[in-house]
């Protein structure tokens, strides 16, 4: 197998997490331009809040592709498996991977929040600990209905797990379990004022929500 430099490798992670599923399924598929509606993410979340959960489903699974498309980019470094340095280059593969859905090449540069690619990316590098966060967001998503609160809880799930489940040893991913978790709560303040004010949509699973 060659191995290619990193900085090409970053590159091509970029351009995989540029892909906007969520603004091609829906002009394919619907005829409409997901960021025109909703909240105007072209994410899962709001696929599922405006397309239903069909379309959001596929969206969040390519998305989340993405993630771990991009970290397994790493097979073409320079370095060996189980090293610091591996890990640091699947954690910069992944963000960048994550920067790319926010801000895509391919739509203009306006994107989704990042979620199912950040999942994605968790999976490629420690699968146990993204099929326990996978775990928490559908628990809560089938408890609740919100897409939102369910991407926030198993965020913040994320350190947890790291920090008092599974123990990692590598400095590196725990301060990027933090990080993910201030990112995504960051990233939702305003599902979370809807949330406090009981205004935020809940997604209706099995059916398209109509305007």
């Amino acid at each position: 197998m060659p191995v290619i430099p990193n900085a090409p490798l970053l590159i091509l992670a970029y351009l995989i997490g540029s892909i906007p599923t969520a603004v091609w399924v829906s002009k394919r598929f619907y005829g409409i331009d997901i960021r025109e509606h909703g909240s105007g993410n072209a994410g899962a979340t709001n696929t599922f809040r405006v397309l239903g959960a069909k379309a959001g489903t596929g969206v969040m699974i390519v998305d989340m592709l993405k993630g771990f498309a991009a970290v397994k980019l790493s097979l073409l470094s320079q370095y060996g498996w189980h090293t610091e340095a591996i890990t640091n280059l699947q954690i910069f593969l992944g963000l960048v991977a994550v920067l790319g859905h926010i801000f895509p090449i391919w739509a203009g540069f306006r994107g989704g929040k990042g979620i199912a690619t950040l999942f994605g990316m968790i999976l490629a590098i420690q699968p146990p600990v993204a099929l326990s966060l996978v775990a928490v967001f559908l628990f809560m998503l089938f408890l609740t209905r919100y897409v939102s609160l369910s991407s926030i809880v198993a965020s913040i799930s994320f350190p947890v797990l790291i920090f008092f489940i599974y123990r990692e040893p590598e400095l590196t991913y725990k301060i990027f379990a933090v990080a993910t978790a201030l990112m995504v709560i960051l990233t939702h303040h305003k599902n979370i004022n809807r949330l406090l004010q009981g205004n935020e949509s809940k997604v209706k699973l099995g059916k398209r929500n109509r305007k």
